[in-house]
């Protein structure tokens, strides 16, 4: 029976692996198809704490795996299908295997939902991104659009504001279903702009460069082209949680329910990252989410042996 098994190994599962493997309790982390988790998609970051000059994404959950696997923790591959209880620990079953662990730790985050375009993927990164506060700065003084009708579409709007010298709203019907006090401060804002009954048919770039999109009429079915530097999806996010329905206490919207220790409904389960943050979903919460949960379940063995 292992000590600790961490689930998902983006920023918050490596940050579990630091601290449980320095408490020399040997945690294994498995990495789902999304390895490394949403930080692998962006480009610089520049609000990770010590970094001056800013680090690519991909290099951060890299640098921190290793930081990880320097003090003993293991890496694996595989996707976990089920969790049950047994005495003195939990099962899982990952792949066709059957593991046992004394404490668990679930950072399998949220996936960001995107158009499902095929020129989507292309500009991924380079143009196409589903975080304002991440890469908002990136677009100072362009011309942006945000996809989108709820609340963190018309915060994402506002927020780009600081940046960007427009910023439009794609919606694909003709009323939107965030907030008034929400709405207010978008259409308040002299910045902003919404363009109603359309959704975005196909982005467009010269291969590296994204230059606009063309926009379809949800009425009538027209085609229009529409410039601009940046698409924003702000379409909402997937908890990564469908396997352990029955399980544990899930939200309506399937997000893990944690208190502020990051313990969850079941004693010996501890959750982190994004699959149980619905409002910050930053590399440092996540990080700091990641801390927590292992020294919970590094208490939570102590107080069992």
């Amino acid at each position: 029976m292992e000590n600790v098994i961490i689930l998902g190994n983006g920023i918050s599962g490596c940050t579990a692996a630091i601290y449980t493997a320095r408490a020399n309790l040997n945690p294994v982390v498995y990495s789902g198809p999304e390895a490394g988790g949403q930080l692998t998609l962006t480009t610089e970051v520049e609000n990770f704490p010590g970094f001056e000059n800013g680090i690519q994404g991909p290099e951060l959950v890299e640098t921190v795996k290793k930081q990880a696997q320097r003090f003993g923790a293991k890496f694996e591959t595989g996707i976990c299908k089920g969790v049950q209880k047994i005495e003195g620990g939990f099962e899982l079953t990952i792949g066709e295997n059957k593991i046992q662990t004394k404490t668990l730790i679930i950072s399998t985050g949220a996936s960001a939902r995107w158009l499902g375009l095929e020129s989507e993927k292309t500009y991924k990164g380079r143009g196409v991104t589903t975080c304002a506060t991440c890469d908002g700065f990136f677009y100072k003084d362009k011309e942006v659009i945000v996809i989108g009708g709820g609340d963190s579409a018309m915060e994402e709007a506002t927020f780009l504001t600081k940046f960007c010298t427009k910023v439009t709203l794609i919606h694909r019907r003709d009323e939107l279903r965030a907030s008034k006090i929400m709405q207010k401060k978008f259409f308040d804002n002299d910045k902003t702009d919404v363009i109603w009954n359309s959704e975005v048919e196909e982005i467009v770039g010269d291969g590296t460069k994204l230059t606009g999109v063309k926009l379809k009429d949800t009425k009538t079915g027209e085609i229009k082209d529409f410039s601009c530097d940046g698409v924003f999806l702000a379409i909402g996010h997937t908890p990564n949680s469908k396997f352990l329905e029955g399980f544990i206490d899930l939200d309506d919207h399937g997000y893990l329910k944690a208190d502020e220790k990051m313990h969850t409904s079941v004693p010996g389960v501890f959750a982190a990252g994004d699959v149980q943050d619905t409002r910050y979903r930053q590399a440092i919460t996540a990080a700091g989410s990641g801390c927590q949960a292992a020294m919970e379940a590094e208490w939570h063995i102590a107080h069992l042996e």
